[in-house]
């Protein structure tokens, strides 16, 4: 057990504590104990995909920090669900359309490249979870019913058909209820997943009986080849299948988790120790719609920001709704800058508490240099530049050693910036005109930037400072938000002793210049 592991207080402590209870039982059962996260393939893996699989690792990491248990995590795909309806972002659209109710692992895949969709899916969702570097095992719902794996559970379920019917029914509409099985039958004679109603169930003969699409009674036994479970039926025997010990799901699903809760108690087994995290809002603070396009996507987030900065955000508080949007970006990066500069020098028991720790574990990096992304926004601003050598030459003369190949991750949030900026910030800019009043206070600036005999960044900080006040600035906020709006052309901004230490002080004096020329 690490040094001051009792004495972490973040949240996949708190969870990891909850499993341990659970460990001894595991570990003598199976011999590990099991993490679990779903994915439904009939869509790309997306930003939520990658929330779920982080945050069950953070508790995994806590957990084995905790415990001399082995772990495991499974990355699950319920790839045997028939395809409901055609994605619109997909090629061949109309072919597709012709396999409505097929599993997912027999509809062609629109792309022509892989066996079917499923499988298609299934391999970007590997290829996905594998760029991150996650630590999981692929399991597939298709691999999982045709290989027999869940056919004595298959049997159990129907032994207990009324039980779990009981607890389904009071959930469901009543016209869904009239018609409601566990079971969904695959059609011997269209290879469809069918919704419709079991007439009979035989739980000697281990069948059961139904009307095919094409009005035939038809009678089959129940095994993973000739049919699968409805979903909240098919997670609880997941569960009692590989006794899964953690999964985490979204706060839509909470009545979700507890009727398979009862299901898989009615099956004998023990369901797992749930989390629910709350669920993403957009811009507006509306619920985000996967239909609507409303959020933001891995890629885009992936275009202005770092992973380490959308691991930052998932860290904090994933039971409080957070807004998903652009503007969320530039302190998310920054923040984690802050906690990675912070995490060098904090003793071991509060490193357990920083997301870094979380985010990297044993292999946290050095942050490479003090400069924040803030900054580098605005120097992109001032240059008014898509060009990344442009940049860089202010960073080397403000750290002679820097270099984009000595600090290749400066050399990324470089990169982040100038695309940030030109989507974002540029087209926003407004300049506001200084009063007359305020052009004496930027004169005063000028001069005392001139009059400086050290150009770092904190003596030109408390410079700033000094100025503000001494020309009557009582609200030192009104004082920057001046700077701000007249030099860079915007409401919020930088630390100004750190911006101007990079861009330099005969750079802002040339701003302030332009500044005073400016008419009322």
């Amino acid at each position: 057990m690490q040094q001051g592991t009792q004495e972490a207080r973040s949240w996949p402590f708190q969870e990891a504590r909850r499993l341990l209870a659970r460990a001894a039982q595991a570990k003598a059962q199976k011999g590990y104990v099991l993490f679990e996260t779903g994915y439904g393939p009939s869509g790309l893996p997306h930003l939520g995909t990658f929330g779920e699989v982080a945050r069950t690792t953070f508790v995994r990491r806590a957990f084995e920090t905790l415990s001399d248990c082995p772990t495991r995590l499974f990355a699950f795909s319920d790839d045997r669900d028939g395809l409901r309806k055609v994605p619109g972002n997909i090629p061949n659209s109309e072919k597709i359309h012709l396999y409505l109710g097929f599993p997912l692992t027999q509809v062609p895949d629109p792309w022509g490249c892989c066996e079917s969709f499923g499988h298609h899916n299934n391999g970007k969702l590997r290829s996905f979870l594998d760029s991150f570097g996650f630590q999981y095992e692929f399991k597939s719902a298709t691999d999982c019913y045709l290989s027999g794996m869940y056919d004595t559970a298959l049997l159990k379920v129907l032994a207990h058909y009324e039980e779990i019917l009981a607890v389904m029914l009071p959930s469901l509409r009543e016209e869904r209820a009239a018609t409601y099985s566990p079971f969904l039958p695959v059609s011997p004679k269209t290879g469809k997943i069918l919704q419709v109603a079991i007439e009979h169930y035989d739980t000697l003969a281990g069948t059961i009986t139904f009307t095919d699409e094409d009005g035939t009674r038809t009678e089959l036994s129940v095994n993973g080849r000739t049919c699968k479970l409805q979903w909240k039926v098919d997670w609880a025997l997941r569960w009692c299948v590989f006794g899964v010990d953690y999964e985490m799901s979204g706060k839509d699903l909470i009545p979700s988790f507890q009727l398979s809760s009862k299901i898989c108690h009615i099956l004998r087994g023990t369901p797992p120790e749930g989390f629910h995290y709350e669920l993403f809002l957009d811009g507006e603070g509306k619920k985000i719609s996967k239909s609507k396009g409303n959020g933001l996507t891995m890629e885009e987030w992936m275009r202005y920001g770092p992973i380490e900065s959308l691991s930052t955000y998932l860290f904090h508080s994933p039971k409080s709704a957070k807004r998903l949007f652009f503007d969320v970006i530039p302190r998310q990066v920054d923040e984690y800058l802050v906690f990675l500069g912070r995490y060098a020098q904090e003793e071991a028991v509060k490193r357990l508490d920083n997301p870094v720790w979380h985010l990297h574990a044993a292999a946290s990096p050095q942050r490479e240099s003090d400069l924040s992304f803030g900054v580098l926004l605005n120097l992109v601003g001032v240059c008014n530049t898509e060009d990344p050598a442009v940049l860089w030459g202010f960073i080397t003369r403000y750290r002679s050693e820097a270099s984009p190949e000595k600090m290749p991750f400066l050399a990324k949030l470089v990169g982040h910036a100038i695309a940030y900026y030109q989507d974002f910030v540029k087209p926003h800019k407004q300049y506001r005109t200084a009063t007359e009043l305020e052009k004496q206070a930027l004169t005063a600036l000028k001069e005392t930037l001139l009059g400086l005999a050290a150009s770092d960044a904190d003596t030109i900080q408390t410079a700033v400072y000094a100025v503000g006040k001494a020309q009557g600035f009582t609200e030192l906020k009104s004082w920057f938000s001046l700077l701000y709006e007249t030099l860079l052309g915007q409401k919020e901004g930088p630390r100004m002793g750190s911006f101007i230490a990079l861009y330099g002080i005969a750079e802002t004096v040339s701003l302030i210049e332009e500044v005073l020329k400016r008419s009322p």
